[in-house]
């Protein structure tokens, strides 16, 4: 039986709408439609019912949209933010979990920073995963910690599935996501000791990325950042 939440949702959508989400009924899924929407450059957050509509959103309003499809499948609707140092932008998947492990399904403008399948017993194990493809668009690997599981009931009252409203309320206000304790996953001695990774990787992780999504890197132009996002015939 559908919550009373999901049901107010289910009063905006169309009929098409609703028959494009009961189609979502795996996870992978879920996934699958994401990797269809247009990364987004926008600074400004879109409800899952404007993702729906407009195809289009960065990793925010990716991860909103999977949580609301993950909890029509009856996950409750949970968020973990990456923390970066300073030269990147912040990160965000919806989680899930099967068997009792971890899974994750995610918006980016980075090829290895998307779905995960639940194989993961905690959330270190899950969130280490992503380390290796967590760089910016100079290479350097810049995760320094996470926060969540961000539960997403507690914003229902925002009517964040539905609206923008209250949406940077929600990313950034005093008693949103913010107030959640970050975890850090390395020391400051060893983000001293970190090495870029190799022009390979990053190639593969920007493959057909949006430029004008990407996080500006001091020192490095746009016509840098664009050309890694294309293919190299020589590879």
């Amino acid at each position: 039986m559908k919550s009373e939440i999901l049901t107010r949702f289910d009063e905006h959508l169309t009929a098409a709408e609703k028959q494009l989400l009961a189609g979502l009924d795996r996870p992978a899924k879920i996934q699958a439609f994401l990797n269809t929407v247009a990364y987004s450059e926008d600074h400004f957050y879109r409800c899952p019912l404007q993702v729906l509509r407009e195809h289009t959103g960065h990793c925010f309003d990716g991860a909103l949209f999977a949580a609301m499809a993950l909890r029509r499948l009856g996950h409750p609707p949970l968020l973990l933010e990456f923390i970066p140092n300073e030269r990147d932008d912040d990160h965000l998947i919806a989680l899930f979990r099967q068997r009792g492990h971890w899974g994750a399904v995610g918006q980016s403008n980075f090829t290895g920073l998307r779905f995960r399948d639940p194989v993961f017993r905690n959330l270190r194990e899950l969130v280490m995963s992503y380390w290796g493809d967590f760089f910016n668009a100079a290479g350097e690997m810049t995760m320094r910690g996470y926060r969540g599981p961000i539960r997403l009931e507690t914003f229902d009252p925002l009517d964040w599935m539905s609206s923008d409203a209250g949406l940077d309320e929600l990313a950034d206000g005093a008693n949103g996501m913010d107030r959640y304790r970050i975890i850090p996953v390395i020391t400051d001695e060893m983000a001293a000791d970190l090495d870029f990774a190799d022009e390979r990787s990053v190639r593969a992780g920007l493959l057909n990325a949006n430029p004008k999504g990407l996080f500006e890197v001091p020192g490095q132009d746009f016509s840098e950042r664009t050309a890694l996002t294309k293919s190299n015939p020589r590879d």
